[in-house]
């Protein structure tokens, strides 16, 4: 995996971000979710490498990025704080200015980046998600039973701590497989990666509080900015799971298109084949119509 990228591992005052880079022109950085890394894109960023200069980053807490010390209200793993750390990043490897993409948790990094620096970020593309505040505000039991973490996770340590550590293969193997993707996704040496990533003390901890921070301060910051008119700026691609919740889940409201369409102005996209992790399950698809938004083409 990433032969042809580089490593690196970033301070950005508060965490030390770990990174791969390869290719050249306008930067492209590419963000991850749970209960993944950055290895997520293998198969997709060497295909983007070639128009773009692309950075794929483990979020602070995640992978090979360090896990700051948290606070009680969570504030360190707030996307907000998350978010900061990559603007760090990207500037320290020489763009002030670039595109970002981000699936499941990383899309909420990305969305909450391009309304809090707005300066920085080109273009933005998320990967099966709506906001953190929809999804908490239009909760019911399909969000409760379907995806275990938002729930499991944000309750009070140690007992999520304890669970994940006591069953990390259980808990990657739950979701890899039953959030719609198919198990043959995932070779076996990236299931184990992503087991061995879980099984971290400090790591899980700092999952947890990520999803913590989600359950609380994420939908304050989310209702802050709906209640002062803040919106995204840049314009917005939406990508979803052809065989996921969102387009089920959120027929009434008109879809993810429509409750993307009262956060920006320019909202394109649709679902693409797969599961939840349709960039491991049809990595060439998600290239391409990556490929497309960002380049223009």
């Amino acid at each position: 995996m990433f032969e042809d990228f580089d490593s690196r591992e970033i301070d950005t005052g508060e965490a030390r971000i770990f990174a791969r880079r390869a290719g050249s022109g306008s930067g492209l950085l590419l963000l991850h979710g749970f209960p993944e890394t950055h290895a997520m894109w293998r198969d997709v960023a060497p295909s983007l490498a070639r128009d773009f200069a692309v950075v794929c980053a483990d979020l602070r807490g995640y992978g090979q990025s360090s896990c700051p010390p948290s606070s009680a209200d969570h504030a360190p793993y707030a996307k907000r704080a998350m978010a900061a750390d990559l603007v760090v990043l990207m500037e320290t490897l020489g763009f002030r200015r670039f595109m970002v993409a981000g699936h499941d948790r990383g899309g909420r990094v990305a969305y909450r980046m391009a309304l809090d620096h707005p300066d920085r970020v080109e273009k933005l593309a998320v990967l099966d998600i709506i906001p953190t505040a929809d999804a908490w505000d239009r909760a019911d039991a399909r969000l409760a039973l379907g995806y275990w973490p938002w729930s499991l996770l944000a309750q009070p340590e140690p007992l999520p701590e304890t669970m994940v550590a006591a069953a990390a293969n259980a808990i990657v193997d739950n979701a890899l497989s039953g959030w719609g993707s198919s198990p043959d996704a995932f070779p076996p040496e990236v299931r184990q990666l992503y087991v061995d990533a879980l099984r971290d003390p400090a790591h899980i901890h700092a999952i947890c509080e990520e999803y913590r921070a989600a359950a609380s301060l994420d939908r304050d910051h989310d209702h802050a900015d709906r209640a002062a008119g803040r919106r995204i700026a840049c314009p917005l691609l939406a990508l979803w799971s052809e065989h996921g919740a969102l387009a089920e889940w959120y027929a009434q409201a008109g879809g993810p298109l429509a409750l993307w369409r009262n956060w920006a102005e320019d909202v394109s996209g649709g679902a693409l084949r797969g599961g939840h992790f349709f960039p491991e399950e049809s990595p060439i698809e998600t290239a391409a119509t990556l490929d497309a938004f960002f380049s223009g083409r």
